[in-house]
């Protein structure tokens, strides 16, 4: 009976072991750590996701850019999610959409010189497109984005006065070939799925879009206000800008504010 004890516990053992080292290469499969470049580059990464609720190819998506969001924190990795509205006449109309966003994915399908619009997209800089759950082309386009120094700067500031928020640039970038690129971001959110292809799911979000304003630029410094929307809550948005060039949309520069009160008010 000692003998088969000891094999039964050599056997556990074993079992344990196995399960761990199975369980660690799959988390290792599904981290999206990206090299830290912050110490010999300063590259960056505006990686914008087409997505909707309505669209059952979409939850993956969602959930790689949110582990990219989680996993490189010290990196300049800059995530926006826009929600795309054509989706609604699935039964579902996603709370976070804007027609906006669909417009947008539009100018970048004449960009790419694509014959349709499609989700889940993810672009990357404004140079490369892909589907947004290609877990490969996304560490990729990021790698790459990170070890490219930009030749333009942009700085900026935002500050929140009495339900608007004022935003100020500073920027290198040639003048009238480029817009300044300005979105609102809801850092985190939560959707139950009542109808449509995702019916039953709830679905969460990071870096969700709820505000774009594009700005050509005349100057190389300015202003910019806008309203905010009703549910905005300081400490849980952010503001993500970047400059793009207009007939080619790549993105020459880009930077994030955090958000705070006016120091005047």
């Amino acid at each position: 009976m000692k003998t088969i004890n000891e094999a039964g516990i050599a056997i556990g053992i074993l079992s344990i072991v196995i399960v761990l080292v199975a369980f660690k290469n799959f988390m290792g499969k599904n981290e999206m750590k990206i090299p830290d470049q912050q110490g010999n580059a300063k590259g960056f990464a505006v990686v914008e996701l087409f997505t909707s609720e309505g669209c059952s190819s979409c939850p993956p998506a969602d959930e790689l850019v949110a582990r990219v969001q989680n996993d490189n924190p010290l990196n300049r990795v800059y995530i926006l999610a826009y929600h795309v509205d054509y989706w609604d006449h699935q039964g579902w109309k996603d709370k976070f959409d804007d027609p906006e966003y669909s417009k947008r994915q539009t100018e970048y399908s004449c960009w790419f010189h694509l014959q349709s619009i499609y989700t889940p997209q993810i672009v990357v800089n404004g140079k490369t497109e892909f589907v947004g759950s290609d877990r490969s082309a996304l560490l990729q386009a990021i790698t790459a984005g990170l070890k490219e120094v930009p030749a333009d700067t942009l700085a900026i500031k935002a500050y929140q006065e009495k339900g608007q928020l004022s935003v100020g640039y500073q920027t290198n970038t040639p003048l009238e070939q480029s817009a300044l690129v300005i979105t609102l971001i809801q850092k985190s959110g939560q959707s139950i799925v009542r109808a449509g292809e995702n019916a039953g799911l709830t679905l969460q979000h990071v870096q969700i879009v709820r505000k774009f304003l594009t700005k050509t630029l005349h100057a190389t410094n300015g202003k910019i206000s806008f309203v905010l929307p009703e549910d905005y809550k300081m400490n849980d948005w952010e503001l993500i800008a970047f400059v793009q060039n207009k007939m080619t949309g790549s993105i020459l520069t880009a930077a994030k504010a955090e958000l705070v009160l006016n120091p005047a008010d």
